[in-house]
């Protein structure tokens, strides 16, 4: 064997440095699991990667007409509507879908799991690139709808990557939890659709945290998806900010993330046996 070669020693429990150096190890296969995940997406698909923007874009539509035109709810600082509505669907979207498709992505892998060491929690982890993808692409069509309705973004849009980066994080919390939950209950394939329906009416998505009674805001800031949907309207039309939901937002995304890594590591050596 040359000296340069590199020798993969496969040990059970180990340590949280040993781990992290055989993701980076196994980098390409995280990057070709990536690809898989956004190939099958929209294979065989007739729209193909257009549902990518159609879905927020009926959404928006229909938060628009429903909260902006019926229900006739304030937008921020004058801001149009649509452009309210959007800001909020781009955060959303991207924790949803990575969530939605994270969950199961241990599952939907269970050959790979059963035959070959890698570090699993390459799977779930994979499963958010395929989300920056659409939000990328989504990213574009708001930059359009700013363009349509000669709107400049505020100065503060230069904070917009720490909003985003919680994102990351509480995303990613919560699909290392709900994906190794997901292996030995299969009933969460069912809970989470429903969790995630839920999530998108009681965060700030169709609406302006504005409307929300004095008396509700405290608990409405236990939500960490407020903190980062208000915390990137602020970033780009200077609207009002609650700090205590972006203090909130902050801790809970830091810490579901490491709760999560915690979680899956614990419940890692199982995975073989339940899948």
């Amino acid at each position: 064997m040359r000296p340069e070669e590199k020798v993969l020693v496969i040990e059970a429990n180990r340590t949280g440095m040993l781990y992290l150096r055989d993701f980076w190890n196994y980098r390409e296969l995280f990057f070709t699991l990536a690809w898989r995940d956004i190939v099958v997406r929209y294979k065989q698909t007739i729209v193909g990667i257009l549902w990518t923007i159609l879905r927020p874009v009926a959404t928006m539509s229909v938060f628009t007409v429903v909260f902006g035109k019926i229900a006739k709810l304030p937008s921020d600082a004058g801001v149009p509507y649509v452009l309210m509505v959007f800001a909020g669907m781009l955060p959303w979207q991207f924790i949803s879908g990575t969530i939605t498709t994270g969950s199961d992505a241990l599952v939907g892998n269970q050959a790979l799991i059963s035959k070959v060491y890698f570090p699993r929690m390459i799977i779930p982890t994979a499963r958010i690139i395929m989300a920056l993808v659409e939000f990328l692409i989504n990213a574009v069509i708001f930059a359009v709808l700013f363009a349509w309705f000669r709107y400049v973004p505020s100065w503060q849009i230069v904070f917009l990557p720490l909003f985003l980066f919680m994102g990351i994080l509480l995303a990613l919390g919560v699909t290392y939890f709900i994906s190794s939950l997901n292996v030995k209950y299969r009933d969460f394939q069912y809970v989470v659709p429903f969790f995630v329906q839920f999530g998108l009416y009681v965060s700030p998505i169709g609406f302006s945290s504005s409307v929300v009674p004095e008396k509700w805001r405290l608990l409405y800031a236990c939500n960490p998806v407020v903190g980062i949907v208000d915390g990137v309207r602020w970033c780009l039309f200077n609207s009002s900010l609650m700090a205590e939901s972006v203090v909130s937002a902050a801790v809970i995304s830091v810490a579901f993330f490491l709760f999560g890594i915690w979680f899956f590591r614990k419940m890692e050596y199982q995975f073989a046996d339940f899948i």
